[in-house]
Order: C-alpha cells, then structure tokens, then sequence
C-alpha cells in the first residue's frame, strides 16, 4: 500500500460539502424520474419493482440501452459500468443476443420441457468450470437455495456454513448476517442474525457464520459441531463489500477443512462466475468446490440461474433423491440466450477485452491515488472491479464495516453526474464491463475519479 495522506477535519467537511452539492446536481437532472416515482408508489409498493433499486438521493428511472450506455427517462446519457448488478458482459442490444432471442420467439418461448440448447448450454459450463452435470434455475437466489437442499440431502445433516458479510440471494438459509451492523459478536465469532423481517430464527439457527480469509475460526466452528455440518458456501471472491481477494491457500485450506469433516463446499459465483474468467473464479484460482451456483451474466440479460457439481452431488438429482424443479427451468428463451453469450461472445477473447479496459482503469486510478496522497486502492478480476476507501487492504466484513460511506457516495455522485453509471450502495458495489466497452469508456471513468480527488483535496 503506498503511503497517503491523513484525512484532516477540513478533507472530511469538504467531503460532506461534495455530497450535498453532488445530491442537488444529480436531483435537479432527474425531474422526469423524480415524477415517475411519485406515480409509481400508487402502484408499486415503495414506488420499485425491488428494494435495493430505493437508493440514495433518489431512483434513477431509465428509458434503453445500447452498446455500452445507459439513457434515463431526463435524456441522460452514461457508460453503463452498473451492468444490472453484474449481469451486463455483453452490454446492450449484442447483435447475438437480439438473434438468438428473435429467432427462438417465434418458435416458442416456453413449454416446461427441454430444447437442444440446454445440452449446449450444460457443455460449455462442465468444460468452463470441471463440473460434470448441471441443472438450470431463474435466479441466484434459486441456485443457491438448491445448493443449500443439495448439501443436506447429500450428507443427510442440516447444519450450513456461510461467511459474513456474503449475499447469497434472499432465501431464509442464507439471509444470514449479510448486511447487519449491530448484534452481530465478536470478529472472530460472528453471531448468526437474521438479515431482513420475516426470516424465522428455527431456520438461521442452522447457519453458522464465519469470517471471510479466517481458516481458524472456520475449524473451530466445524470442531465444536462434529458429523453435524453439511457443507459451506461462499463466494470465492468476496463481491458484496466491493471486492475482496481471498489470501493466498485460503480457498484450499477452506476445501481441505470442508472435506476432512465430511461435508461439501459450494461456491457462489453468481457475481464471479462469467465474468471474472472464461472459467470463472473456480478456473482463475484453481480451487475446484463440490458445487458451483451461477446466474447473471450466464443469461446475457435473460433471467437465469444454474447450478454445477461433481458426479457424486448431482447424482442425487439424478437418482431421484433431491427433486430439483421448477417450472421456468431451462426456459427456451433462457437457453438461447445463454448458448449465444457463451459461445459467441465471453470467449476467451473477452477476457482479454475486459483485462485491458480493467488495466486503464486499474492503473489510471492507482495514478491518481498516489498523485493525491489518496487512502484508496483499486481491485479488479477481470470485468468486476472497485475502488475501495481505505489506507490498508480489507480482508472481510469488519474491515468493511469500518470504511467512511461518505467517500464511496461522494465518488458514485461524481460518476454519475460526470457521465459513468456505476451500482449504488457505494462501497458495497462493483463495476461490471462489458464487451462493448471501449477505452474511452474506461478513460472517462479515470477522468471522473481524478476530478473527485482534485475536488477533495483541493
């Protein structure tokens, strides 16, 4: 980490200075989203159609896409570095993906029973990631729920391990400590809380919480729970605190503890998946779990969920002892969707694309850190990156914890009102490439960022 600057009160008073006056340029250019959210809480509950789309100053509404950009309903233009929460590698309107779809709706978009594609679809993904068989979900949510059924039917114990801080979808199980800041134990035993209203303490009691990158408090837990513990999910990297990078022999010594208590190890890669790798995080870091979960970016826009595993795990789909169903399930629409992003467009070519749009950004940010004595430093795999607010490097979600929002929502103002579209929630968030960004995409991202550093420490 390259030495910085110490924030002074002055730094931190023109920071709030920098948010208030980001808020009323970014509210005094959504007039038209600002009246939309008033007619829409006349019939959509909160004015959303989810949640985390109710994000601070106020809900941007968008009108399409094309290629690398975004258009919102005020005629706003901006490079789309959102991506739909990571679901945007191919960008907008790829003229494989408008063929494929155009193509397949005529000929039907849905019947609840296979297409040729889904056979492709589950080829390309067992030669990606090593994973022999796989089935087909509609979400990240559903594929990581089937991880959790899979596991237990598997081992016949009931018991989950998962790490704080990690997102898994919004399934009991797992909606565990996910974003929680109070009640939640010491950092090297993390008390399990539910995440959200309406999730029965009977069922989080059977998931035990973990620290991300910590493999004694991961030995102890299956130590003090002996023959009881299924298995562990986790997202090898950890993408719901920006990004975190595992240490190096994490991920291995997590697999070797997993297996020597006889339990399985699923990853979620619905974030990682296909967008840090042509094999995923699984192939960039060479650590291959029982299970892998996917959804996002596999579709090219198209809803879409899937989850992989070894002949022993989904032998059990096989022979009948876990149904996994569904009636959306390798949904024609979803296959042809899919069989175009993954054999068409995130070749390994694509990778390529991405690492060299990362690399401008990667280290045109680090250049203006290092001119502004900045407490920051950027972090990207592939089409996912972040620059996270920090002086030291952080390791898991107390780290995390610790981070100023204000200069993550400061950056995201300045993004946004300089033209770059990037997730809200600040410093939860990362950036999504597609293959139809450009280098003057990245660069305008870098321009953005310098100008938020200038701002600061002027």
């Amino acid at each position: 980490m390259e030495t910085v600057r110490g924030w002074t009160e002055e730094d931190l008073r023109r920071l709030d200075e920098i948010v208030v006056e980001g808020e009323r340029r970014f509210k005094e250019r959504q007039p038209r989203s600002r009246a939309l959210i008033g007619e829409a809480t006349l019939v959509l509950a909160g004015g959303a159609t989810s949640s985390w789309q109710i994000a601070r100053p106020q809900m941007v509404w968008l009108s399409h896409g094309e290629g690398s950009r975004i258009f919102d309903v005020d005629g706003g233009e901006y490079v789309d570095l959102h991506g739909g929460y990571g679901v945007g590698a191919v960008g907008h309107g790829h003229p494989k993906i408008v063929e494929a779809i155009a193509r397949r709706v005529p000929r039907g978009t849905h019947f609840a029973q296979p297409t040729e594609d889904a056979i492709v679809v589950a080829d390309e993904l067992a030669g990606r990631f090593g994973l022999p068989l796989w089935r087909f979900s509609n979400s990240g949510t559903e594929a990581t729920m089937d991880a959790v059924h899979l596991v237990r039917a598997v081992t016949e114990r009931d018991l989950i391990v998962k790490v704080e801080g990690c997102y898994h979808g919004h399934h009991d199980s797992l909606m565990v400590s996910v974003s929680n800041e109070e009640e939640i134990g010491p950092a090297e035993r993390p008390v399990g809380v539910p995440s959200g209203a309406g999730i029965p303490r009977a069922i989080t009691d059977l998931t035990l919480v973990v620290p991300y990158n910590d493999l004694d408090a991961l030995e102890k837990v299956f130590a003090e729970h002996p023959g009881e513990i299924a298995g562990m999910i986790l997202e090898p990297i950890m993408m719901n605190a920006g990004v975190i990078a595992p240490e190096q022999g994490y991920l291995e010594g997590v697999r070797e503890v997993v297996h020597a208590h006889g339990a399985l190890l699923a990853f979620d890669e619905v974030k990682c998946g296909v967008t840090t790798s042509y094999g995923g995080a699984t192939g960039y870091l060479g650590v291959r779990p029982d299970m892998v979960c996917l959804a996002k970016a596999m579709g090219g826009g198209v809803p879409c969920g899937a989850i992989g595993g070894t002949e022993e795990v989904m032998g059990r789909i096989a022979d009948g002892t876990y149904e996994q169903v569904g009636t959306f399930n390798g949904n024609p629409l979803t296959m042809a969707a899919a069989r175009a992003t993954l054999t068409e467009i995130l070749t390994p070519g694509a990778y390529e694309h991405f690492d060299r749009l990362a690399g401008i950004m990667v280290e045109g940010s680090r250049a203006v850190i290092e001119a502004y004595e900045l407490a920051a430093y950027p972090l990207s795999f592939g089409a996912k990156g972040s620059i996270t607010f920090s002086g030291s490097k952080v390791r898991n979600y107390r780290d995390f914890l610790a981070l100023d929002d204000r200069f993550s929502q400061a950056h995201w103002l300045f993004q946004h009102n300089g033209g770059v579209f990037l997730p809200p929630w600040g410093k939860a968030e990362q950036w999504t490439l597609s293959v139809q960004h450009s280098e003057d995409d990245a660069r305008r991202f870098v321009d953005n960022f310098e100008a938020f550093a200038r701002a600061l420490r002027r």
